[in-house]
């Protein structure tokens, strides 16, 4: 049955050095999802708002957007026969410049746009909380800020993103607060989740089964028993490895049959 629910032939979430925090060439990318028997991938390149306050750049410019998207053409003519390469679009909601980011994405024409959150603005804070960061400087805001008070504004927003952007995926979902010990979703987080994963339903997408987070935490982004409740919803699945180097391309794929197997098996 898994092989209905996804396509494990396919890698629809990979970076690269434009981000800031990647390595290796695109180039190298698509070697190695030749490589690895692949016949299609996209690349999801970080779009956010600006204004966000942060201590280092993790997204493109739209001149970077520009390059990205020559790189790639360059790339479609030169390896097209043998992968097909989309050129897509990880776009970070922002509350209250959502009318900046739908401008900027109506001006290219993306093969993939994912929806996700990443910064969130803190009055008392010296910089906007990057929620899937590891760097003890964010890890120690977040939990000054408080892990419930922050879920329940990740999961909130991210409800306004899918509703508000022309989004074709949603991201990671439950990837916030990742290298946070001990979290703990709460009865109200879950019925968050209940109500984005209906939006996503109602509006069209598909959710991501992000592979990374097999190697955080031996499961991926988002958890089993989401991935079920979406699989109840007949929601689309699509698999991402979130690669930032050439060699994470389509990792832990091979495991994405038997554990949707046996999510699919009590439906």
């Amino acid at each position: 049955m898994s092989a209905h629910l996804i396509d494990i032939s396919f890698d629809g979430h990979m970076h690269t050095p434009w981000c800031h925090h990647a390595t290796g060439t695109m180039e190298e990318y698509v070697l190695s999802a030749i490589a690895k028997g692949l016949s299609h991938i996209v690349f999801l390149e970080h779009m956010e708002a600006t204004g966000v306050n942060y201590f280092e750049t993790t997204w493109l410019t739209d001149q970077d957007f520009d390059d990205y998207f020559a790189e790639g053409q360059k790339l479609r003519e030169k390896y097209g026969d043998r992968l097909s390469i989309g050129l897509g679009v990880e776009v970070g909601y922002s509350v209250t410049q959502h009318q900046e980011l739908q401008d900027r994405l109506s001006r290219r024409s993306w093969d993939q746009i994912g929806i996700s959150y990443h910064f969130m603005p803190v009055p008392d804070q010296a910089f906007d909380l990057n929620l899937v960061s590891r760097q003890e400087r964010n890890v120690r805001a977040i939990a000054e800020t408080g892990c419930e008070k922050v879920l329940d504004n990740y999961f909130k927003t991210l409800i306004e993103a899918v509703r508000v952007l022309p989004g074709t995926i949603l991201c990671h979902l439950d990837a916030a607060l990742r290298f946070q010990t001990g979290l703990q979703l709460t009865q109200g987080h879950w019925q968050q989740i209940e109500e984005l994963l209906d939006t996503v339903k109602a509006s069209n997408m598909a959710l991501e089964i992000n592979t990374s987070g097999f190697a955080i935490r031996g499961t991926p982004f988002p958890a089993p028993a989401i991935i079920q409740m979406a699989i109840i919803r007949g929601i689309p699945l699509v698999a991402g490895s979130d690669a930032h180097r050439p060699e994470d391309v389509g990792r832990y794929f091979h495991r994405l049959p038997e554990l949707l197997d046996s999510l699919s098996t009590f439906i």
